[in-house]
């Protein structure tokens, strides 16, 4: 399980902790879901992201955000195990007017292979889920320490670090070799955010899947 680091602590985590709870969504999901009582849990990827580069192009910090995705780890991979906790998660965040997808990593191994064409390793933590992101700018997790609050209640796992999505940068993830995932999502992004700087799937990590 990865603790992440307090915001003082990670190169432009001040900014962007400041950025991501200008979304007000993203500060009532954190809020809540704190006092959950799961300890392996991260709000992670698009709702991260796009707030900042909503707040960069001078738009609402929630526009265009398709879905909030909150990830934790639970040994118990029954899918019965995970459906109580999307319940119940679902009935916790019921009056925000958002869609929150809440995954538990340790099944991603299970439905992987068979949606994406290419095995997807074990998984022994939440943050596992974000160091396989197709794309390292969005590989971004934040989480808040029950019933405290201020800047040290907040936790950010940023394997990649925070420069590319301060700077509107899209990069490549290699470690899985999911081309075509990549080329389609940030493809919708440029529709929404043009001004992002894309950089291509390099062509030597192709192999092993069909386009």
């Amino acid at each position: 399980m990865s603790a992440g680091q307090r915001a003082n602590d990670i190169p432009l985590g001040c900014e962007f902790l400041e950025g991501i709870l200008q979304n007000r969504a993203n500060q009532i999901i954190l809020d809540r879901f704190s006092a959950f009582g799961i300890k392996d849990w991260w709000l992670t990827a698009g709702c991260l992201a796009q707030t900042i580069w909503n707040i960069k192009a001078n738009q609402a910090p929630g526009s265009e955000i398709a879905d909030y995705d909150l990830f934790y780890f639970d040994p118990d991979t029954s899918w019965q195990a995970e459906d109580h906790v999307i319940a119940q998660g679902t009935e916790l965040l019921a009056d925000i007017p958002v869609s929150v997808e809440i995954r538990n990593q340790a099944r991603v191994p299970i439905w992987y292979p068979e949606k994406f064409g290419v095995p997807y390793g074990t998984v022994t933590a939440a943050s596992d889920g974000i160091d396989r992101f197709a794309y390292q700018t969005t590989a971004i997790g934040v989480r808040k320490d029950a019933g405290k609050d201020g800047i040290d209640a907040y936790r950010i796992y940023a394997p990649f670090g925070l420069a590319a999505v301060m700077e509107g940068r899209v990069i490549p993830n290699t470690v899985l070799p999911v081309k075509t995932v990549y080329e389609t999502k940030v493809a919708r992004w440029q529709t929404i955010w043009p001004d992002l700087i894309i950089s291509p799937w390099p062509e030597e990590c192709d192999l092993g899947q069909n386009d």
